[in-house]
């Protein structure tokens, strides 16, 4: 009798089925206490291996079709899902072998029972079996609780599956990513697939790991949604059902005030930044956008789009004036300022803040403040979003010690206000609510002038009355869709393009 069912890939299993997004990010340790609670609530620990082990199969069978399959196990519940995994993919005709990192007379509790179920012989890593060319490796050595330096013999294993070119599937994490930090061994497999279950872990979202890791799928296996009020989670993954309810929509008897005024403040040599900032704001939404800077750089601003407005500055103590008008609701300042007057511009960054209103701080607004950063935390509110890269971070944030998402929180705990620490792995942190993580992004997102499309993308939410940390969490989002959406060859007006399809999408 086959170890599987005919229609086993009508389950949640199957990897192509689509379910409503997890979001919840999970610790290594919040996964095993939701583990323990499904056993306590009368799952079997065996039946949530089987689970698993049948995700994995599905992902390899779905992925990897008529080709042969190498599972290297583990000495735990890691290296039971493989061998569970290895009795399915036998049973869907695939050739397999299986090894094992301990002899397996020392397996113990399911996964002892799972090997036994394979049926198979498991020798050592040091026994590696001739395998066709077109094989597929599934890592099952270690999963999200490994906290150490992968040992000799994994390594030269891995070392060997490299060499081959084979591709990897891995169970839950790829051996040697950290579970809670995405820290990855230098000498872990880099996976195309990784089936995880139940939701994600920190390390999947989180760099290194999440390149480590491939394409995540996340599987059900019979673990219910309410243990999260009793394992709480980690982070949130960005995602457009966290806010999409409240994304700014235009009234039918609205007019261009009642969408917001964003007053950005414009440098006189590097002219593009602020108006890549104003045409994202005003293509995000704000009913009007107006340009600062000084009478150097006017024609350069008067040319620009016809529907930015621009306002001469004769210097940065006046800035201010410019923000008496209360419809002027939104203010971004830093990207292509200029620190050639260092002092004004901090001046015109606490004048602005002293107003309490909606605003982005980037690029030099944050970096004129290098060595005297308390100024700036002293004068920070809930109404502001910071945007640094961590070279920024790291001016403003000196000593901070922890990963990024502890940084940030502590950033934003120091501060009161939202920290939008930039990179592959974004994270948005406000004190009092649970950090977001956005992955949602492209590599072709590294291009000049796009962290001032995102700047501009945050500040037009914010003028239509979105709350500071939602805006920095859909600016984050939306900014990655257009990215997604054009691909290769993207530069920064690609991005403020592609913002009107993607907020179509959305509503």
């Amino acid at each position: 009798m086959p170890f599987y069912s005919d229609n086993m890939f009508l389950g949640l299993n199957s990897s192509s089925k689509k379910t409503s997004p997890r979001c919840e990010v999970l610790s290594a340790a919040q996964m095993r206490e939701a583990d323990r609670i499904a056993i306590e609530d009368g799952t079997p620990g065996y039946d949530l291996m089987m689970a698993a082990g049948q995700a994995v199969a599905n992902v390899v069978h779905e992925h990897y079709p008529g080709h042969a399959v190498l599972v290297l196990c583990g000495p735990g519940n890691n290296g039971g899902d493989g061998f569970i995994a290895a009795r399915f993919l036998q049973d869907m005709g695939h050739q397999v072998s299986a090894l094992c990192l301990v002899p397996v007379i020392n397996l113990k509790g399911d996964a002892r029972r799972a090997y036994k179920d394979w049926g198979g012989k498991a020798p050592g890593f040091r026994d590696r079996p001739v395998m066709p060319e077109n094989t597929v490796v599934i890592d099952a050595v270690f999963g999200t609780g490994l906290a150490r330096k992968l040992e000799p013999v994994v390594m030269e294993m891995f070392d060997d599956v490299r060499e081959t070119g084979w591709p990897v599937v891995a169970v839950d994490i790829p051996s040697g990513a950290n579970g809670d930090t995405g820290k990855t061994d230098a000498a872990a497999l880099k996976a195309a697939h990784t089936a995880t279950f139940f939701r994600k872990k920190a390390g999947h979202v989180l760099m290194p790991g999440m390149d480590m890791c491939g394409d995540v799928s996340v599987h059900d296996i019979g673990i219910d949604d309410g243990v999260l009020s009793r394992t709480g989670f980690a982070l949130m993954e960005n995602d457009f059902s966290l806010w999409r309810e409240r994304l700014p929509q235009p009234e039918s008897g609205g007019h261009k005030y009642s969408r917001g005024h964003a007053v950005v403040l414009g440098g006189v040599r590097m002219t593009g930044a602020a108006r890549m900032v104003s045409e994202a704001a005003m293509r995000t939404g704000a009913g009007l956008c107006t340009i600062v800077a000084g009478k150097a750089a006017a024609e350069v601003y008067k040319k620009g789009a016809a529907h930015v407005m621009y306002e001469p500055l004769v210097n940065y103590a006046g800035f201010i004036s410019h923000l008496e008008d209360r419809r002027r609701n939104a203010i971004v300042m830093g990207p292509g300022s200029g620190l050639e007057d260092r002092e004004g511009l901090q001046r015109a960054v606490l004048d602005a803040l002293a107003m309490e209103r909606p605003i982005v701080l980037d690029a030099d607004a944050l970096t004129c403040f290098w060595n005297e950063a308390g100024r700036l935390h002293d004068a920070l509110h809930d109404k502001a979003v910071l945007t640094p890269h961590e070279g920024e971070f790291a001016k403003l944030f000196p000593g901070l010690e922890g990963g990024r998402v502890a940084r940030a929180e502590e950033a934003a705990r120091i501060t009161g206000a939202v920290i939008l620490l930039k990179g592959a792995d974004t994270i948005i942190a406000r004190q009092g609510r649970v950090s977001t993580v956005n992955t949602h992004a492209t590599p072709w997102l590294a291009t000049a002038g796009s962290g001032d499309v995102l700047a501009g993308i945050i500040a037009g939410l914010m003028a239509q009355g979105m709350e500071a940390f939602d805006a920095a969490c859909a600016g984050a989002w939306i900014h990655g869709e257009a990215g997604v959406k054009k691909g290769p060859g993207l530069v920064a007006p690609d991005i403020i393009d592609g913002i009107p399809a993607v907020l179509r999408d959305l509503t």
